[in-house]
């Protein structure tokens, strides 16, 4: 083997690259091959034979390095830039023009263009490009954390390695919907059969899976294809005035785009829109679950903002859900943490909507009594927006002799107490509060959760043995666990529970607005719990606080006034709070002086890498308290660069330009930790 290349040899390779490159986007983006499956091989072995012969020929971004990475043991978490948000439902038309009732009137104007695209049922991903090539892939998670699924992705041809054009900007990340047409996920099944292998529910889980393989060569065998619809994190290139042209620009670079995509006016334009791809859906040979709006002028999207985890100028029109016939086993309730009694029906296992349905919400007792379900009945089931599974209707002509109404249950399942209905809900509770064990093992499993102190690794059969043994009764009894204590418990090793016991003490430092959240006030959610912290500052101000206080916070109302206030003057909550600061729980006051008196009012700050103190939306908020307005990208308006580990190009282009840099300790020391 020779280790100089002949000048012949690397012009060769080049050429061979470029041409294999655009016969790809032709075949897998295109859908216009210009080659045949024959002379395709024969270029593509003869790439390969080259890069064998001379190993410095090899290239991450040559079609031939698509396969071939080694199996992983585990994802590695990627933080988000910019968040992969959801997107907000609608079902009736009634619902989309109230959408675009809300747009007009936010935006001032009399008619509003959409961008309308149909919804792929698949899963989400996110391509990170620096100068051009590949360098990253993640799917959404939660929207802020993902896994990174690079190795995976190099392996769809629908996804550039290199984008195409002469001049790529410095980081392009694209948002995206992996999935897989009908006929590749009916060919996948055959050979799963032939293999005497378990064939996939549907084309969604089938994509999901070959995504999520730990081993790539797994991903290369399953006909997973991809299409694009936003943007994220952006630097080096303007962002075209429409959504529309967005995506015409993403088109360029090689990435497929949807060509169902059309712009539309107004509610009638959208309205006509989803009755031409609902009677077309059939036949697009892939699955939809629906249509999406998006505003289409970029100017008025940011002018229209966001809530929550959605994005006010966008909505998803869902097709009505698909229905089955099936029966009900038994009707259980469950206990929620505010003590909610929910009836569930356990159904007969039937196939709805390419998913086997076992349950089905039933809401609350008025709905069981109105729609007169029993146990033993025949039951129309749908799953709502192809996600929820709900008994729509009772097939009375097929009702068994002797059925029974249903009787509510007068005492909780789980502790005995009586249940109760307050005057004016609908909602049945069990009146044994904090003394419930259902309702202690759901209040200690919010505390933990992800959105709130994020103890990784508590999960339900671990809360569950916690509470039962007698280790914890609230959430402070967490952080008085030993290593002994946890390892007593069944099937917990010492690693495991030395691994536990370190994940709660590191969750005692958190924000004011995670820990409001945490302690699972009634109607405070991660929105409400944010406005709460930003306009009070301190607990103390906000224990203090009357209802008159309360409801002049933004999107506070006097029902969440009234629970708020009615947790904070409760002994028990007040105790509670005391354990919780007396076992090292903690959490930075917000500043509230007037932007003039923040350390960084007026100044624009970026984060890259990452910080191994804190999550990347509590070092945000930290930043913003102080004043700070946080964007995802480097420019000559940034004023500071707070560089964690692993931080890439938004690094060196702040070194570039001048702009100040500090690592994780200097973050620190700024935010006062």
């Amino acid at each position: 083997m020779s280790y100089s290349i002949p000048s012949a040899a690397n012009e060769r390779a080049s050429e061979l690259r470029e041409q294999l490159t655009e016969h790809n986007h032709r075949y897998y983006v295109l859908d216009d091959p210009s080659v045949s499956d024959a002379q395709y091989d024969q270029l593509f072995r003869e790439l390969e034979k080259l890069e064998r012969d001379y190993p410095a020929l090899a290239s991450s971004i040559s079609p031939t390095q698509r396969v071939g990475a080694t199996p992983s043991s585990a994802f590695a978490e990627v933080l988000h830039p910019v968040p992969m948000l959801s997107l907000g439902n609608a079902f009736a038309e009634e619902e989309v023009a109230d959408f675009d009732r809300r747009a007009r009137e936010r935006l001032e104007v009399e008619q509003v263009d959409y961008c309308a695209e149909t919804k792929l049922d698949g899963l989400a991903i996110s391509l990170r490009y620096e100068a051009g090539e590949l360098v990253r892939a993640a799917t959404r998670g939660d929207g802020e954390r993902g896994e990174d699924v690079t190795a995976n992705a190099r392996t769809i041809r629908a996804i550039p390695l290199r984008l195409m054009g002469s001049a790529p900007p410095p980081v392009l990340e694209v948002r995206g919907e992996v999935y897989m047409t009908d006929a590749g996920f009916a060919a996948l099944n055959e050979a799963q059969a032939a293999r005497g292998e378990k064939s996939f529910a549907n084309p969604r889980n089938a994509a999901a899976g070959g995504l999520r393989q730990l081993d790539p060569r797994i991903t290369a065998t399953r006909p997973l294809t991809m299409y694009c619809y936003g943007l994220g994190e952006v630097d080096g290139v303007a962002v075209p005035e429409r959504h529309s042209e967005m995506l015409a620009m993403l088109a360029k670079y090689g990435f497929r785009v949807s060509p169902e995509t059309r712009v539309v006016r107004g509610v009638e334009g959208c309205l006509a829109y989803y009755r031409d791809i609902s009677a077309r859906r059939a036949g697009l040979g892939y699955a939809i679950d629906g249509v999406v709006y998006k505003v289409n002028r970029v100017a008025e999207q940011i002018t229209m903002g966001f809530v929550s985890r959605a994005p006010r100028w966008a909505v998803a029109h869902k097709f009505p859900a698909e229905e089955a016939l099936t029966r009900v086993e038994d009707i259980e309730v469950q206990v929620g943490r505010t003590g909610a009694i929910t009836p569930v029906a356990r159904l007969e296992p039937v196939h709805v909507g390419g998913v086997t349905v076992t349950n089905a919400t039933l809401h609350n007792f008025d709905e069981i009594e109105r729609k007169d379900i029993r146990i033993g009945d025949e039951v129309v089931v749908r799953r709502a927006g192809d996600v929820i599974p709900q008994v729509l209707r009772v097939v009375l002509e097929r009702r068994p002799t002797g059925s029974e109404p249903y009787a509510a249950p007068a005492e909780c399942p789980a502790c005995g107490a009586p249940v109760e209905r307050p005057e004016g809900e609908v909602v049945a509770r069990c009146t044994a509060g904090r003394n419930c064990s259902a309702q202690k093992k759901e209040v200690i499993r919010h505390f933990a959760s992800r959105r709130a102190l994020d103890i990784e690794g508590l999960g339900d059969k671990l809360v569950d043995q916690l509470v039962d043994v007698g280790l914890v009764d609230t959430a402070a009894d967490l952080f008085g666990l030993s290593v002994a204590d946890v390892a007593s418990l069944e099937r917990m090793a010492e690693k495991s529970a030395t691994n536990l016991v370190n994940a709660i003490e590191k969750s005692a430092t958190t924000t004011l607005p995670r820990m409001l959240y945490a302690l699972g006030i009634n109607d405070v959610g991660e929105s409400t719990a944010q406005a709460l912290a930003m306009h009070f500052g301190t607990l103390e101000a906000l224990k203090q606080a009357g209802e008159e206080d309360l409801v002049a916070v933004p999107d506070v109302g006097p029902i969440v006034a009234g629970h708020v206030h009615q947790y904070f003057v409760d002994e028990h909550n007040q105790q509670l709070l005391a354990a919780l600061q007396k076992a090292g729980v903690n959490w930075p006051d917000i500043d509230l002086e007037g932007p003039g008196e923040q350390p960084l009012a007026g100044k624009t700050v970026v984060l890259t890498g990452t910080l191994s103190t804190m999550p990347r939306g509590d070092a945000k908020a930290r930043l913003q308290a102080l004043g700070a307005k946080v964007t995802g990208s480097v420019s000559k308006k940034t004023d500071l660069v707070v560089a964690g580990a692993e931080a890439g190009s938004k690094l060196a282009k702040a070194e570039s330009l001048g702009i100040e840099v500090i690592d994780e300790d200097g973050f620190r020391a700024l935010v006062g930790d």
